[in-house]
């Protein structure tokens, strides 16, 4: 297996580079050197090559992804220090990093206010709600199949596809039980269906978010990729049911109630993504300023959750606050709540379950791929094949390049790259990344996560053998994205 990923990273890694060489120079490229070809480039283009290959092999050395590539983005940062230091450019140097690292604040700070608000809902009961009644309803296997695929589908414009994944993977795997064929079909299906949803909307994958933020497809505009996200699950959901047997599980009874104010909590994070749109549509303000706003309104609410959990609201202890001592009033409630056998509610702890390898995997990402940037790697790669390729073959391509390397670091890529492509190009690399991720299970964040889900069952080879009905999936969401929204390609 981790021969595998190792000639699944490198293949992906040259494909990364070449498939995106037609799109154009970077605004911020066009200012930096072209040292490419120097020892101190090279050595950088290394590192990095190095550091991916440990992250591919993550499922099987168990070395957590973010810890290879943060260190190799220092010591990128360090040989392109050192390479426009040697050409004396060192303030030039100075604002590349800065301008990567506004990138990684902007997103880094988005994801948190987003995942704070999922892992407050989870702490809630929201979606154990959801998985009782799915375990509990009695339905045969192939209607399961069906419904956690349209659930996923559903849910990942909001909660994202990473979490849609993780808990829809739950659902199957107690689903399925001792039927390891009905729970790879279903975690294929989640996988498709979570990705494909994901596409139209900001709040479904770390890629549209990217290209959000960009400026470069306004929020309104994302959602006439909803048909072809469709077609994309729809024709491989269709293929792969064709395997699913019709019996009926057994029912597992399963109760499961939400908390005091989940829906409260549910409301605040709508209100919170209409803030974020409003925001950058209207105030022309970064979204990530509504989504912060968003969590300061979510954690004024935790502190009435607090006082009520622990049985503090509306007695004269309140009035402790007053007297400033606040750790005294914590203790204090802490204690009370754990001898009535409830642990109050606490924000900090949602905060804490964020994930954080993630957030700082971006971090690596970014800045590594920006340290290339720096090299001029980018800008020689662009103009080599600009040629050859047109942006809608290597737009295409872009799907298969983040099957084999994940589409975070070539969404990245093409964005420092700042193609110029009409508003039908943007739309179609939106959905090639975002689709085309799902045909291999190491070509997206919730491929990966429910591969820990549903260790040893839901597996590379397992989603490997039915990667081509995935890909027919995939071919005819870009046929359907240029049958309705040709109108939108300029030439």
């Amino acid at each position: 297996m981790t021969r595998v990923y190792s000639l699944a990273s490198h293949a992906g890694l040259f494909l990364f580079l070449i498939s995106f060489a037609q799109v154009g120079f970077a605004a911020e490229a066009a200012a930096t050197l072209d040292l490419s070809a120097s020892g101190l480039g090279i050595a950088a283009l290394v590192i990095f090559v190095l550091a991916y290959v440990l992250v591919i092999s993550e499922e099987n050395i168990h070395l957590r992804k973010s810890k290879p590539v943060v260190v190799a983005a220092g010591a990128i940062w360090v040989l392109v220090a050192l390479a426009y230091a040697a050409a004396g450019e060192t303030e030039l140097a100075e604002e590349l990093v800065g301008h990567n690292l506004l990138e990684f604040v902007e997103l880094f700070l988005f994801l948190l206010a987003a995942m704070t608000y999922i892992n407050t809902m989870e702490e809630r009961g929201i979606f154990n709600l959801l998985r009782a009644k799915l375990v509990s309803s009695g339905y045969s296997l192939r209607r399961l199949f069906w419904i956690t695929g349209l659930i996923s589908f559903c849910m990942s414009p909001l909660a994202d596809n990473l979490t849609t994944a993780l808990l829809m993977a739950a659902v199957v795997v107690s689903l399925g039980g001792a039927n390891t064929r009905f729970v790879v079909l279903g975690c294929i299906n989640v996988v498709v269906a979570a990705n494909a949803g994901g596409v139209f909307s900001p709040f479904g994958d770390i890629t549209t978010l990217m290209i959000w933020q960009a400026g470069h497809v306004q929020f309104q505009e994302f959602f006439v990729l909803v048909i072809p996200s469709i077609v994309n699950w729809v024709v491989t959901a269709s293929i792969i049911s064709l395997a699913v047997s019709n019996e009926k599980p057994a029912a597992i009874q399963e109760q499961a109630q939400v908390k005091y104010g989940g829906w409260v909590v549910v409301g605040l994070f709508g209100l919170t993504i209409v803030m974020a749109v409003s925001f950058h549509n209207f105030l022309h303000l970064p979204p990530v300023l509504g989504m912060m706003t968003g969590l300061g309104l979510l954690k004024l609410y935790g502190y009435y959750l607090q006082l009520r959990d622990s049985g503090h609201v509306g007695s004269d202890r309140v009035d402790s606050l007053a007297t400033g001592d606040m750790a005294l009033f914590g203790e204090s409630m802490h204690h009370d709540a754990v001898e009535a056998g409830n642990e109050p509610y606490n924000i900090f702890h949602n905060l804490q379950r964020a994930e954080w390898d993630t957030l700082i995997f971006f971090y690596g990402i970014i800045l590594c791929v920006g340290g290339l940037g720096a090299f001029g790697y980018l800008a020689v790669v662009s103009e080599f094949t600009y040629v050859d390729l047109g942006p809608t073959v290597a737009n295409i391509l872009v799907g298969f390049a983040s099957a084999l390397i994940d589409n975070i670091p070539v969404m990245f890529a093409v964005l420092e790259m700042a193609p110029e492509m009409d508003l039908g190009q943007w739309l179609l690399i939106t959905l090639t990344a975002g689709a085309g991720g799902s045909m291999l299970s190491i070509g997206s964040a919730a491929g990966v996560a429910v591969m820990g889900q549903a260790r040893g069952v839901y597996t590379f080879f397992a989603h490997l053998k039915w990667s081509w009905a995935i890909a027919i999936g995939y071919f005819a969401s870009i046929g359907t994205h240029f049958l309705l929204n040709g109108a939108y390609f300029i030439g």
